[in-house]
């Protein structure tokens, strides 16, 4: 019994750290946190649409930045898709267009 609880206690604090990281990411009001890499072409064309209308980005490559991959992981039920999107309120989108995401930080 105390290995299980041991057990349980390590994934509490994953869960810990997972929350505290995806807060560390929120985007500030009007703007995004993009999680991506270098070589994804999706990736790519969101930020130049992007970039093309003005809207305010952080970019996070998840193949440099420690843990950032696993929480693209838990956004996406598992699979590691990027673009994956961060919005202020917290909600993500994987692989939005620059429409939707106008629209969602309009809203």
């Amino acid at each position: 019994m105390p290995a299980a609880s041991a057990g349980n206690g390590a994934a509490l604090r994953a869960a810990d750290q997972l929350k505290e990281n995806f807060v560390d990411f929120t985007p500030e009001s009007g703007t995004i946190t993009m999680f991506s890499t270098t070589w994804c072409g999706y990736c790519n064309r969101l930020k130049k649409q992007l970039d093309a209308q003005g809207i305010g980005y952080t970019e996070i490559n998840i193949e440099e930045v420690d843990g950032t991959a696993d929480l693209v992981e838990k956004l996406n039920g598992g699979n590691r898709t990027v673009p994956t999107v961060l919005f202020p309120d917290g909600s993500a989108a994987t692989n939005p267009s620059a429409a939707e995401v106008k629209s969602r930080l309009a809203a």
